[in-house]
């Protein structure tokens, strides 16, 4: 294909390496997007309290915390407890948002928290709290329904279609990895150590050397697997490092988590 003013042909194999790079990126920006908005975030028990007062809880359970670990882009999953102290709820807009509220003791000692299978659980009638106990939010007549709505909500749905999407960049760029053609500045394991990267910045960091940049010429030594995963080990840190800094900095909204 040649332009009208006689310039050199289109090279087309160029624009494949260019439009592949560029796919990983639209995918990877909508990923984090949909991660993003969905992490869960932290707030005070009285935001929960206006949120039920505004009618904003879709669902209501209580947890032990959260079971985030595992791959950059496995979604955090309460660990559903009967008598766990954090309270997890999911808003209309789509977020999750969580908060410090200790179940209320029953009358004659402690009671050990049972592990539920999923978040639906029955608080059974409302009770009036004793001496120094503050009320139960599942057993809040405004948070009932909430308690044993079934199915997912609007934040299950994108934090699925997020976690479908991170799988979805992780196994093609492993493909394209393994199948592909021999990457230039380093060597296959070099990439897949360094493709493990916390939020999939090694899969951009590939994209853009490897098939962006995939004719510029290789300056100092080709990556070995050795460097790639010790650049795992020591970026891994450092991003972490980072994120737990603009969590300070820019709180717990902007940065969840962090």
């Amino acid at each position: 294909m040649i332009d009208a003013s006689g310039a050199r042909p289109v090279d087309r194999a160029r624009l494949r390496h260019r439009a592949l790079p560029l796919a990983v990126l639209g995918c990877w920006l909508v990923w984090a997007t949909l991660a993003w908005w969905t992490a869960p975030r932290s707030v005070d028990a009285a935001d929960l309290e206006r949120d039920l007062a505004a009618g904003r809880v879709v669902t209501l359970a209580r947890a032990a915390g959260w079971e985030d670990r595992g791959p950059w882009g496995r979604r955090p999953e309460p660990r559903y407890a009967q008598h766990g102290s954090t309270v997890v709820w999911a808003r209309p807009d789509g977020q999750f948002r969580y908060a410090y509220v200790p179940a209320p003791v029953p009358q004659g000692g402690s009671v050990e928290d049972a592990t539920d299978p999923g978040p639906v659980t029955d608080p059974g009638p409302a009770t009036e709290p004793g001496p120094g106990q503050e009320a139960d939010p599942l057993a809040d007549s405004r948070a009932r329904a909430a308690v044993t709505r079934h199915g997912d909500s609007l934040a299950d749905t994108l934090a699925d279609a997020a976690a479908l999407l991170a799988l979805t960049i992780g196994v093609g760029w492993l493909l394209m990895l393994v199948a592909g053609p021999p990457p230039v500045a380093g060597s296959r394991w070099y990439w897949f150590w360094i493709g493990l990267l916390p939020y999939a910045l090694g899969v951009l960091a590939w994209a853009w050397r490897e098939r962006w940049r995939a004719e510029a010429p290789v300056t100092g030594t080709r990556g070995s697997g050795w460097r790639g995963f010790g650049g795992l080990v020591v970026g891994g840190i450092l991003v972490s490092m980072a994120v737990a800094v603009l969590g300070i900095l820019l709180g717990g909204y902007v940065v969840p988590g962090g």
